[in-house]
């Protein structure tokens, strides 16, 4: 009978919580480029109150 081989069960599992958490921070960095782009260029929010 063959032993289970703990080390590289381990070893895949961790390999794939970092590629889950790399995922995420990507995706992260993505939405808050995405949200930097929709801002005025001046950096100031466009606020409706000071045009009335």
């Amino acid at each position: 009978m063959v032993k289970p081989n703990y080390q590289y069960e381990k070893r895949q599992k961790d390999l794939s919580k970092k590629k889950k958490q790399e995922e995420k921070q990507k995706e992260k960095r993505q939405r808050k480029l995405d949200k930097n782009s929709n801002a005025p260029p001046d950096g100031t929010p466009n606020q409706q109150s000071d045009l009335e």
